[in-house]
C-alpha cells in the first residue's frame, strides 16, 4: 500500500507544479487565459488528492483531520471549477487568474501548515 500512496503523492505534486506553473507562464506573458497545464493540473490535484485520503480513512496515528481534508478538497473544487469553466474563453479577468494562483497556493499552505 505503501508504493501507491507515495506514487499518488508523486503525481499529487506533479498536479501541483503543473497548476501553479501554468498559472505562473501565462501571468508573466501577458494574456491571461486558462491554459491546458492548469485545466489538467486542476484534474490530476482532485484525482490524486481523493486517491491519498481515500485510504487514510481506516484510522491511525498518520491520519489527517478530516477537517483538513474537506477544507482541501473544497479548495481543489474551487480550483478546478474555475479553471474548467473558463477554460474556452480568450482571457480571463486578472482577479480570477490571481485568485487561482492564490488558491493554488492556499491550498498548499493547508497541506504544510495544518497539523
Amino acid at each position: 500500500m505503501e508504493p501507491l500512496r507515495l506514487i499518488l503523492l508523486f503525481l499529487h505534486l506533479i498536479g501541483f507544479a503543473l497548476l501553479l506553473g501554468g498559472g505562473i507562464a501565462q501571468y508573466v506573458t501577458g494574456k491571461l487565459r486558462i491554459n491546458p497545464a492548469i485545466l489538467w493540473g486542476a484534474v490530476v490535484q482532485v484525482v490524486t488528492g481523493l486517491g491519498l485520503a481515500a485510504p487514510l480513512r481506516g484510522g491511525g496515528d498518520h491520519e489527517p483531520p478530516s477537517a483538513k481534508l474537506a477544507v482541501k478538497l473544497v479548495i481543489a473544487l474551487m480550483i478546478f471549477a474555475m479553471a474548467f469553466f473558463s477554460r474556452k474563453r480568450e482571457e480571463v479577468n486578472q482577479g480570477h487568474f490571481l485568485a487561482l494562483i492564490g488558491l493554488t497556493l492556499v491550498n498548499a499552505a493547508v497541506a504544510v501548515f495544518w497539523r
